[in-house]
């Protein structure tokens, strides 16, 4: 069977093969209703267009590349983030190519190698850190992206960021409201930005309530959960287990769960939840979403617009930290 070309669909819509060509590069200079057509008949011809010569044409890969980082921490990030992305991208010319990081390696390296090779025509990353090397090399060259987390750049950029600062200020406020007088912290991994909105969120709750918070040692989010567990385990040990934790993750909620159920202790907990999955996690815990297939679809749009020439400053997007879901029981503490 031969490969339909513009050729072949100019020849079906009577139209120009040049006009065939704007019309699916979706050109605002062809009437709306010429575009559609074309589309609709491109589609039902099954054409493809070819990516390498169009790239020797144009200077365009088509490829949006998301440098997809381990979040072992957080249940379902890749595919929630993935979902979104597709969202934002569908029905547009660009194809998602997914890129590890491995967590050997430096973080800068795949993006050197998107920007030395020319493998795509924007960037979404995460784990952004205040002062970012990948922004800084991308905002030098130009070159479109969107990353998840904001820095402390002077310069203006494109992002994506859940209010973490809220989140932990209203988990932390619960949690003394419900009698907690020495809540403690689950923090983010040193370096990460969204680790000190957590602890300034966190420690403005306390202060306002006039206790002390505690920002838990030793581990943090990146731990594995048997460390957290463990870790717990030894704070009960040593009879200083915290009467509250703020959980940035349901894993991390799942640990200390788990440690204070194995020792007949109990605690309270408030954690964040961002695979649905709160509803089913036993005993309920009060929780607060954060939606991240949301924020891979705003990403998504948000890098079209980039590489379309918007400015940074329009680009730039905080998700609110919406209100608590309170448990069906008493919504923080853990069962002996």
């Amino acid at each position: 069977m031969t490969r339909p070309t513009l050729r072949t669909i100019a020849a079906q819509a009577e139209l120009a093969v040049a006009t065939v060509s704007r019309a699916l590069a979706d050109d605002p200079q062809i009437a709306p209703d010429t575009r559609a057509r074309v589309r609709q008949i491109a589609a039902q011809l099954g054409y493809s267009p070819d990516r390498a010569a169009q790239r020797l044409r144009t200077g365009r890969t088509n490829v949006v590349a998301f440098l997809l980082n381990p979040h072992e921490e957080i249940l379902g990030y890749g595919q929630s983030m993935i979902r979104g992305l597709t969202e934002a991208l569908r029905g547009t010319q660009y194809h998602l190519v997914v890129m590890p990081v491995f967590a050997d390696r430096p973080v800068i390296e795949p993006v050197e190698n998107i920007l030395r090779n020319r493998l795509a025509d924007g960037i979404i990353f995460s784990r952004t850190t205040p002062d970012d090397l990948r922004v800084r090399l991308l905002m030098e060259h130009g070159f479109p992206f969107v990353c998840h987390g904001r820095t402390e750049l002077a310069t203006p950029h494109p992002y994506v960021d859940y209010d973490n600062f809220g989140f932990a200020y209203a988990a932390a406020a619960r949690l003394i409201a419900r009698g907690a007088r020495r809540p403690c912290l689950i923090p983010a991994p040193e370096g990460m930005t969204f680790a000190q909105h957590l602890r300034m969120g966190f420690l403005r709750a306390c202060g306002e309530a006039g206790i002390q918070g505690e920002i838990l040692s030793g581990v943090t989010l990146d731990a594995t959960p048997d460390a957290i567990r463990s870790r717990v385990t030894d704070l009960i040990a040593e009879d200083r287990l915290p009467d509250g934790f703020v959980c940035p993750g349901e894993i991390s909620a799942m640990a200390v769960h788990a440690a204070c159920s194995d020792a007949g202790r109990q605690t309270r907990i408030v954690m964040k939840h961002t695979s649905g999955m709160a509803g089913i996690i036993r005993p309920h815990f009060d929780s607060i979403f954060e939606d991240l297939a949301e924020a891979g679809e705003a990403m998504g749009r948000n890098l079209l617009r980039a590489i379309a020439g918007d400015p940074p400053t329009a680009l730039q997007v905080l998700q609110p930290a919406p209100p608590i879901a309170a448990s069906p029981n008493t919504g923080t503490e853990t069962p002996a």
